[in-house]
């Protein structure tokens, strides 16, 4: 996986934010590969005007705002949404990074099923927030 950490770097190769999420998955030859893609599909099924960026040399899915991201590591895709700590989450899917005041993750591992009921109602509640802190900034 040649990505640098440099998104601006990523981004002058000429590639858009989603064909260099595309690449991402592409080069993932295993099941991270596999579950970044469902993640991507659930959050454009609950959210399908999303926007997809590419920042920190990462997936980044936006409106009004981020909602979060999709990071990979060795044995587990991580996703972190930026204001998780306000979000509801009578599932409790979050499982990592707990103890921030404004973030929250979700660690999903190899063989693992998603709520995706669940799933598309943080991204949804997520673009929610993003909206409400829209407002009140205008």
């Amino acid at each position: 996986m040649a990505f640098s950490k440099n998104s601006a770097a990523d981004l002058a190769t000429g590639a858009t934010p989603t064909e260099l999420i595309d690449k991402r998955i592409a080069d993932l030859p295993d099941w991270r590969g596999d579950k970044l893609a469902h993640i991507r599909k659930l959050i454009h099924e609950a959210l399908p005007d999303v926007e997809e960026e590419w920042k920190w040399g990462k997936p980044v899915w936006s409106h009004n705002g981020i909602l979060c991201t999709g990071e990979v590591y060795k044995a587990a895709v991580k996703s972190t949404f930026s204001k998780g700590a306000s979000l509801e989450d009578p599932d409790h899917l979050f499982n990592s990074s707990l103890e921030g005041k404004v973030r929250r993750a979700i660690d999903f591992f190899e063989g693992e099923a998603i709520n995706e009921t669940a799933f598309k109602a943080l991204i949804q509640g997520a673009a929610t927030a993003n909206a409400a802190t829209k407002r009140a900034r205008k």
